[in-house]
């Protein structure tokens, strides 16, 4: 297990963890939280052995291997596959050992190193490197591809990928799921709830760490604090300590005033002196507490807009995309016709690369469409944040000065109020932009997009940089705005709190979304299992088509076949065990079930009894139904292995 005992961390003058304790269990997923700065990169780089603490003990078990993902690499030519393999280094070393003795070696070793390579799984590690590849978004044809030809956030998946191939006891993720979109972040979640190992999660995205996280460790004034369940569970257990703190503290108040008064009014009085002096004692001996405060939030406030003309945009047979080099229009978006009416609020779905950006893009008037229409109403007022959208911020200025380039005739403080509502509150208006967090930044671009009052608001992955704390004030703020709002965002917490409906990007064109998140999720499942038997039937087709030679096809075939099974292998290996535990959590919800029946229960002689029956209940139930989630995403993926 992982134990702390006393750990001290600092970074400059900050006091980061002040002799904190905690302990993690082996196999345990554990998502890690608190405030942006609170120091959650800091106690990973410390497990990492990348720093030291400044007092206390910090130990890992020495046999455990730890993967991590590198936030930077240096620019290779190597294939993405080759390079997501080369996480497993061991595997890696035993190939460049065999390699170098090759045919003639020495039989003994070679004989040793072949036993290795096939222990450390060498045979079935391309195919493990596709698999992986694969569920991060990955085309077949892209796997071979150099890694320099993949942007920057492709390659930070790829990062991910090669992370997730190194065999390890520990993974270590920080904030994984930034440049996933929602199909790779649903892979993600069912892969990590089949690794046997343990999982420590920094992540923003609430539902995510509510779908992986099992506990919460929670970087609270210098100490780790450790909550039992996902995030849902720990907002609620944190909501009942802070009142419990609060209840505490003012009981103590109460006392302290009360003994307090006593000595006052009897210490100069002999005949009270002892009694007094005995108070005198109580009040030392009292222990010092003091209120659990929550932690201060952001307040964002964005101004309704002033008309809302309906319908505010149309795009009539629209076609969009980019120009290559040569001049040839390439298009991405094809016969595109939808409206945008007054008072919507559409959350945009589809695969990274499917064209939701192009699509924002065009009803901003950022892009031209290459054919058809796009019309604008009268009194149309778009507010439009890109993807880079900080890149146009002016690092030297400061916020204040940013507003009043937009408004230089309007009294400073109106526009100190203004800021005041996005967070920015006394001198802080008056710092530089360059120091700030990403967070800080995306606030300060947020408040300038939308001081024009648009009533039309364009998002485009706008809490990319967002901690915690500031996702919900902008999931609250936006959800109050009195305009329309199309938003792309991989944050579903954040749709599903502030629109009403979808538009699904995909097949090169844009069609309106009959369903929720859930649905999404299915249509993902059934279009993934589609493609593949697609592929299928066209490498059938191909084979078919060509003059093979019957011993080389048998021995292709037994290849298939030890593929599928070393495939599948794993896959059985975890169905079992998850079948194995729906049954003990299935019986142990009927022992409850028929607890709960039983009147004798709700006496007052069993009250405690009876809390501990029904929180093992709930507890029980949530468990069984994560079961029979992970079950069926097991069954999918061998079945669609089976149609392959």
């Amino acid at each position: 297990m992982i134990r702390a005992s006393g750990l001290t961390l600092r970074r400059g003058t900050k006091v980061l963890l002040d002799a904190a304790d905690f302990v993690i269990n082996p196999g345990e997923r554990v998502g890690i939280v608190g405030k942006n700065g609170a120091g959650k990169s800091t106690l990973f780089a410390l497990l990492k052995h990348e720093m030291d603490q400044d007092a206390g003990t910090l130990d890992v078990p020495a046999s455990w291997r730890i993967a991590s993902v590198q936030q930077e690499y240096a620019a290779t030519d190597q294939p993405a596959r080759e390079f997501v393999i080369d996480g497993d280094t061991r595997l890696r070393s035993l190939q460049a050992e065999r390699d170098a003795l090759g045919e003639d070696g020495d039989g003994t070793r070679i004989g040793e190193l072949e036993a290795l390579l096939t222990e450390a799984g060498a045979w079935s590690a391309a195919s493990r490197a596709e698999q992986l590849l694969a569920g991060l978004g990955f085309k077949p044809h892209e796997w071979m591809a150099p890694v320099t030809s993949f942007s920057g956030g492709w390659r930070m998946r790829i990062a991910l990928a090669r992370a997730l191939m190194a065999p390890s006891e520990l993974l270590l993720l920080d904030e994984p799921t930034n440049h996933l979109d929602l199909d790779a972040m649903l892979w993600l979640e069912r892969w990590l709830g089949a690794y046997e190992g343990t999982v420590l999660l920094i992540s923003h995205d609430t539902e995510f760490l509510d779908a992986v996280a099992r506990h919460i460790l929670h970087f609270d004034q210098a100490k780790l604090v450790r909550y039992r369940g996902g995030y849902e569970d720990f907002i609620t257990q944190r909501a009942e300590r802070l009142r419990q703190s609060r209840a505490a503290w003012d009981r103590q108040t109460r006392e302290t005033a009360r003994l307090q008064g006593f000595i006052d009014r009897f210490k100069a009085k002999a005949s009270k002196a002892k009694q007094a002096q005995s108070r005198v004692k109580a009040l030392a001996r009292m222990e010092n507490l003091a209120p659990l405060h929550a932690e201060a939030g952001i307040d964002i406030r964005i101004p309704s807009p002033d008309s809302m003309p309906d319908p505010l945009l149309v795009l009539e047979g629209m076609q969009a995309g980019y120009t290559r080099a040569d001049g040839e229009q390439t298009a991405i978006l094809r016969d595109v016709k939808l409206m945008v009416r007054g008072g919507s609020r559409i959350g945009i779905l589809g695969a990274n690369g499917a064209g939701k950006s192009t699509l924002v893009k065009v009803l901003a008037g950022e892009m031209a469409p290459q054919a058809g229409t796009r019309q604008a109403s009268r009194g149309l007022e778009i507010g439009y944040f890109a993807q880079q959208q900080l890149d146009v911020l002016d690092l030297q200025a400061t916020p204040l000065a940013h507003l009043m380039r937009l408004a230089p005739e309007a009294r400073e403080q109106d526009l100190r109020n203004y800021l005041g509502g996005f967070g920015f509150s006394g001198n802080t208006v008056l710092d530089p932009v360059g120091p700030m967090s990403g967070g800080e930044k995306a606030r300060l671009a947020l408040s300038l997009i939308v001081w024009q009052k648009p009533n039309l608001l364009l998002l485009d992955e706008p809490s990319n940089h967002l901690d915690v704390e500031t996702r919900e004030a902008l999931a609250t703020a936006l959800a109050e705005f009195g305009g329309s709002m199309l938003m792309v965002s991989h944050d579903r917490h954040l749709l599903r709190t502030t629109v009403d409906s979808f538009w699904i990007v995909a097949d090169g064109t844009v069609r309106e979304f009959d369903g929720d998140l859930e649905d999404y999720r299915d249509w993902l499942a059934q279009r993934t299992a589609q493609d593949r038997r697609e592929q299928a039937a066209e490498n059938r087709a191909q084979a078919d088509g060509q003059s093979v030679d019957r011993k080389a096809q048998k021995r292709q075939e037994a290849e298939e076949r030890q593929r599928l099974s070393v495939l599948r292998k794993p896959l059985e290996k975890q169905l079992a065990k998850v079948e194995a535990e729906m049954e003990t959590c299935r019986q142990r919800v009927q022992e409850l079930d028929a607890r709960i029946a039983d009147p004798e229960l709700y006496t007052d002689a069993r009250r405690d009894e009876r809390q501990k029956v029904m929180a093992e209940h709930g507890e029980s139930a949530k468990r069984l139904g994560e079961l029979e989630e992970s079950w069926l995403g097991l069954q999918e993926q061998i079945e669609a292995l089976s149609a392959s």
